[in-house]
């Protein structure tokens, strides 16, 4: 029905306003937000802590893999105002990577020392993963076309069913494999019926031959080492996020894993919805950048800062002033014996919003190489700072790693944006 009608709407390719592209963008990145913090409140109340640690196990060590072979296309795509790559090069790429990724998870899993239930747990995670990586392809073509209303709507559907399936399969079975394998089972089922059913769409509305994988050996190593700085980036990106998971897991144990995730999950919640913005706003800053348009760049990049210091603030006064009942209410008293380390965690999620809309600032005026020193820096910071504090500090170690890796994210970007600034206003003086 949701694809159905989306075929008597204006063109799919007539892109919407900033401010609904905003709306929508972050309506659907709340409802998925919110499904993904409630498939980890479900564990939490039906199943206890060591699952919920086995579940962000599977998703840590994934994670990185995945950022690293994504290469971060559907930033290049989405920002791509010269349409230099088509959208089969993209998908062929991505295809490509994705592969590759899945073979190192299953690799790295057999050589591993876990026991098989968490290996089962951390396969069939990187098989969900793999099924997200081509979604955020299709995304990006949604994207480039500034219609973020679509991927809305599939957060909106993907959201809710990954609630469901990963519900049922832990609440009949007591298994967060079968809560693993339902979630693989609605990804996959969002992208065949809903992303795949709205791209034909859209390719009979553009010039697009087909959408299937193009594999074009120059075509794609050209966009190869194009992407291979956002790549690293990515995969620095979730290092940094999941390095204190590594530390506390060998430290501490699965169920500490399961403690720390939990609320480690109002940063990558928040993240989420702060992200809504940021890709919302990209395509824009792309073609200011791109007409050096340096007075329309930064009135809407300080707009964006503006509002994502605000999103920030609020989330570190509410953690500061409801945190304990927050935490008995999602999960259980238990977690809510965490409370100063939940604040933490809160203001490190709000130096993370505002650096990560300079990110995207950066990432739509092509400074890419510059944001790997950038990422090596604070990921080198945290795993020194976590192998330090959290055996001596336990998860409160934890958090006040991120904090600092998060400042030095924020000075960083706010230094590289200055370089960008300074170049274009040179450029046009000359």
């Amino acid at each position: 029905m949701a694809v159905d009608s989306l075929q008597s709407e204006q063109p799919l390719t007539t892109g919407l306003s900033l401010r609904k592209n905003f709306s929508w963008t972050f309506a659907g990145n709340v409802v998925y937000a919110a499904s993904q913090w409630a498939m980890l409140m479900l564990i939490a109340k039906f199943g206890n802590p060591k699952m919920v640690g086995q579940f962000s196990l599977g998703l840590a060590l994934t994670a990185p893999i995945f950022m690293f072979t994504n290469l971060q296309l559907r930033s290049i795509q989405a920002t791509d105002a010269r349409g230099n790559y088509s959208f089969n090069i993209y998908l062929g790429l991505r295809l490509l990577m994705s592969c590759l990724a899945l073979i190192l998870v299953i690799g790295i899993t057999l050589v591993s020392s876990y026991h098989l239930d968490v290996m089962l747990v951390v396969v069939t995670i990187g098989a969900a993963k793999f099924v997200e990586s081509i979604s955020d392809i299709f995304q990006g073509l949604f994207q480039l076309h500034e219609r973020m209303n679509l991927i809305a709507i599939a957060q909106m559907i993907k959201g809710p069913l990954s609630v469901v399936f990963l519900a049922c399969g832990i609440y009949y079975t007591k298994s967060i494999l079968f809560g693993s394998l339902g979630l693989l089972l609605a990804w996959l089922s969002v992208l065949v019926f809903y992303e795949l059913r709205v791209s034909r769409i859209i390719k009979k509305q553009v010039n697009i031959t087909s959408i299937c994988p193009l594999w074009i050996p120059t075509k794609l190593t050209q966009l190869a080492v194009i992407a291979l700085p956002l790549g690293i980036v990515t995969m620095l990106v979730s290092l940094n996020a999941n390095i204190p998971r590594y530390t506390i897991e060998r430290f501490m144990g699965q169920r500490e894993l399961g403690i720390y995730a939990a609320m480690a999950y109002s940063m990558v919640a928040g993240l989420t919805v702060s992200g809504a913005l940021g890709q919302s706003a990209a395509p824009r800053l792309a073609r200011y950048y791109v007409a050096a348009d340096m007075s329309a760049f930064m009135h809407l990049l300080i707009r964006l800062v503006i509002v994502f210091i605000v999103f920030g603030a609020l989330g570190v006064l509410l953690a500061a002033c409801f945190g304990k009942e927050l935490l008995t209410v999602l999960y259980t008293p238990e977690y809510a014996e965490h409370t100063e380390v939940f604040t933490i965690m809160a203001i490190a999620s709000a130096i993370s919003f505002t650096g990560s809309i300079f990110i995207y600032a950066l990432t739509a005026a092509r400074c890419l190489v510059n944001q790997i020193p950038l990422y090596l820096l604070a990921t080198a910071a945290t795993c020194i700072l976590s192998f330090y504090l959290i055996p001596r500090y336990g998860l409160a170690g934890a958090a006040y790693a991120l904090c600092c890796s998060s400042v030095i994210l924020l000075l960083g970007a706010i230094f590289y944006m200055s370089k960008v600034v300074l170049r274009i206003k040179s450029t046009k003086l000359s």
